[in-house]
């Protein structure tokens, strides 16, 4: 894998401005690293080990995955988390697999795996004594995630960059929160990260490819959409809300 050192500077230069609105990182802090094979979390977890290295504080950093072990349906497959550990060995941090907590067949909804793998991860942190759980979502997430509960869920609201939970035991941070998708595919394939094979059999076909789709035919009619939508999620008017 190619030991780049210098991102480019646009780049470089919003993943630090992301940490410093949002004050990401501190001095001390144990960081869990959620890595579920996607080019998004993986990109997060060298970007860590990056900056980890010319950054004027000390954290350290552990990764996992949970594995749902979707590979079992496909006989003769390479195990996802076997392909994931490998690359972040060659990052330079400890990957651990966490079998996913058990969901019955009829509860298996992109919804309750998601809460269901969030917990989980919430529960390794404690056992860790983690402070801190980074997530691999970027931009783009952030605003189909806007799109998502305006359309499913009749709300207002989105990811954010920080979220403290737990009266401030442990935090979630975002640090790629104000890159694109296509940045972060860029960084993948100047350091040589390859996304694992999401085996889900609901991958592809899901509420959140919808919106992207949507939004996809929205920026193609207006290519500065996705920005002004962006900055609108930080400049709401709640004097013109019902």
């Amino acid at each position: 894998m190619m030991d780049c050192q210098i991102l480019p500077s646009h780049i470089n230069r919003r993943i630090g401005q992301a940490m410093h609105d949002y004050a990401m990182l501190a001095d001390g802090d144990r960081v869990l690293i959620a890595v579920s094979g996607g080019v998004d979390s993986l990109v997060l977890a060298w970007l860590l080990k990056f900056w980890q290295k010319k950054a004027p504080i000390h954290y350290t950093l552990q990764a996992v995955t949970v594995d749902n072990e979707f590979w079992r349906r496909h006989p003769g497959e390479v195990r996802p988390v076997d392909q994931i550990s490998r690359q972040l060995t060659e990052i330079g941090i400890d990957c651990s697999v966490e079998k996913a907590w058990t969901l019955a067949e009829e509860e298996r909804t992109c919804f309750r795996c998601a809460r269901n793998r969030r917990s989980q991860l919430f529960d390794v942190a404690r056992q860790r004594g983690c402070t801190t759980i980074a997530l691999g979502h970027h931009k783009d997430d952030l605003v189909e995630t806007f799109f998502l509960n305006m359309l499913y869920s009749g709300n207002i609201s989105t990811m954010v960059p920080k979220q403290e939970l737990f009266g401030g035991k442990l935090a979630l941070i975002r640090p790629m929160a104000y890159l694109e998708k296509h940045e972060v595919v860029e960084i993948a394939e100047r350091i040589g990260l390859t996304a694992v094979d999401n085996l889900c059999p609901l991958a592809g076909n899901t509420r959140r490819e919808k919106v992207r789709q949507i939004l996809a035919e929205i920026y193609e009619k207006e290519p500065e959409a996705k920005s002004s939508i962006f900055a609108s999620l930080r400049n709401v008017r709640e004097g013109y809300l019902l």
